[in-house]
């Protein structure tokens, strides 16, 4: 069995192999053979050029240890690269010069592939490759990682700042999304793209840094489409944050930790409650309260997703029941299920089986789908879940309409209910023609699909009148109530039920 060496030892001969063969080392050559032939004479002289080879060879000059500066002339496969990145990583740190490692991730590849075919999306993968070569320098090193992932390991050179990353950064982004033509049809790519200087890596080894780029693509991803992150200590910062958080998630859904906070949802007609939506929020025994944008990707990357929507669920249930008994009306209430849990082929058999605990007919369930897990849903699990839902007689609910790429077909396949205008049309609207005449275009849509509709993000009381004078039937907000526990819901409903007695109607423009 071979000897696993020690990484210390590893190290050492890396960095000896470093000095002996780099250009420093042969400025000492003549000095060598002229000292050997001045002591011992010629029989020293030819037993140190024998020597000098083997020494060399020790030291891990040849191909085995020693990976060259120049790029091997193809993609390299994800082994090749990270053995690369590491000698890259030595030689920059023990001459101290510089260089940048790029991590690039083409965008919805999944739903390319689906829509148009592995083969096409094989070829856009090969195009993408090409593209990066010609950008890309001769000793420069490009690297493929799987899931539309490629890397680039620029060859050290002495001076690299930030601004030439971002400049390279951006060439190599904008080779990429130049259209390709696939049997005469036109598909445009997208690409974030996270980087991380050899200097700013915040470890000590290759890994560090090879880690340090995947982070600043996950907060491109999170910012994109097409943005460009280059790490920083804030990210290592929130790295560990959510580290922790992941290492907490499972108990922290398991000890009610993690519960539904409820936002109301009323109509723009009769002012009356229609519904409350479920928003997940985490009381962390230490942290206090941590905002969904922090905890949710720690969740999603620990795979708790799922457990997070089956949670969700049974407290919206359990609150319904409460409502009921306590005699306020609360029609239904929004749960948001994402494309992981719409994905489960058990989804529809687990929430028939909730709602029959409960003693709850299906239409008291409304489920919040995502317009982009709509637009992107190809006809497999998630559209039958979909559909199966929608048969059983939830309400389907399209989230965020306006930000994704939905189609009509999309809205009528998925025997969509209601969409919810995302509060970036609503924002101002009140002050905004451009904005009232988005809203206007999407109730119009929406009146001849014969769809209801739901305003999202409402904070003044203009923007309320507003949209209940272009005719959209319910509206959502902080200017309504903010989300609440549990615990608030009922003074609300009751507080809320006595402010309508004295209030006059807002009449919205389908009785006006």
């Amino acid at each position: 069995m071979a000897q696993i060496e020690h990484p210390m030892l590893t190290g050492l001969r890396r960095r000896l192999a470093l000095y002996l063969t780099g250009p420093p080392a042969l400025a000492f050559l003549p000095c060598i053979s002229l000292a050997s032939y001045w002591l011992g004479g010629e029989g020293a002289l030819i037993v140190v050029s024998g020597l000098l080879p083997l020494i060399y060879l020790a030291a891990g000059a040849i191909h085995e240890e020693r990976i060259p500066l120049e790029r091997y002339g193809d993609v390299l496969p994800r082994a090749a690269f990270d053995a690369k990145v590491a000698q890259v990583h030595d030689h920059c740190t023990g001459a101290r010069e510089e260089s940048t490692l790029m991590f690039l991730m083409l965008e919805e590849f999944d739903q390319i592939a689906g829509r148009h075919g592995q083969a096409t999306a094989d070829l856009i993968r090969q195009r993408t490759a090409d593209r990066l070569t010609a950008v890309l320098r001769d000793a420069d090193a490009l690297g493929e990682l799987g899931d539309a992932r490629f890397a680039i390991c620029t060859a050290p050179m002495r001076q690299l700042d930030l601004e030439t990353c971002i400049q390279l950064a951006a060439r190599l982004q904008s080779a990429v999304e130049e259209p390709i033509s696939v049997d005469g049809i036109t598909i445009y790519i997208t690409a974030s793209v996270g980087f991380c200087q050899h200097a700013r890596a915040p470890g000590r080894t290759a890994t560090d840094w090879i880690e340090a780029a995947n982070t600043a693509l996950r907060e491109a991803k999170r910012h994109g489409p097409t943005a460009i992150r280059a790490f920083n200590d804030d990210m290592h910062r929130a790295q560990q944050v959510r580290s922790t958080l992941r290492d907490d998630a499972a108990t922290a859904l398991d000890t009610g930790q993690i519960q539904p906070w409820f936002q109301p949802q009323i109509s723009t007609d009769t002012g009356e409650v229609t519904g409350f939506e479920a928003l997940a929020r985490w009381n962390h025994p230490e942290r206090g309260m941590i905002s969904p944008a922090e905890f949710l990707p720690a969740l999603e990357e620990a795979a708790l997703l799922e457990r997070l929507a089956e949670v969700m669920m049974y407290h919206s249930f359990a609150a319904l029941k409460a409502w009921d008994g306590a005699g306020v009306t609360v029609p239904q209430v929004g749960v948001n299920f994402a494309g992981s849990e719409l994905n489960n082929p058990r989804l529809l058999e687990k929430i028939k089986w909730e709602l029959d605990r409960f003693d709850l007919a299906p239409n008291r369930l409304a489920v919040e789908v995502l317009e982009t897990v709509v637009a992107s849903a190809p006809h497999d699990m998630i559209t039958r879940n979909i559909n199966a839902l929608g048969e059983l007689g939830c309400t389907i609910d399209l989230d965020d309409f306006g930000t994704g790429h939905a189609s009509i077909a999309s809205i009528r396949r998925f025997s969509v209910a209601r969409i919810k205008i995302d509060r970036s049309f609503v924002i101002k609207a009140d002050r905004d023609p451009e904005q009232q005449r988005m809203i206007g275009a999407i109730l119009t849509m929406a009146e001849r699909l014969g769809v209801e509709t739901l305003a999202e993000g409402v904070e003044t009381v203009g923007e309320h009148v507003l949209l209940a004078q272009l005719g959209c039937d319910h509206v959502q907000g902080f200017g309504i109530a903010r989300p609440m526990p549990f615990e608030q819901t009922l003074d609300w409903l009751v507080a809320h039920s006595e402010k309508l007695q004295d209030m006059p109607r807002i009449m919205g423009g389908k009785d006006s």
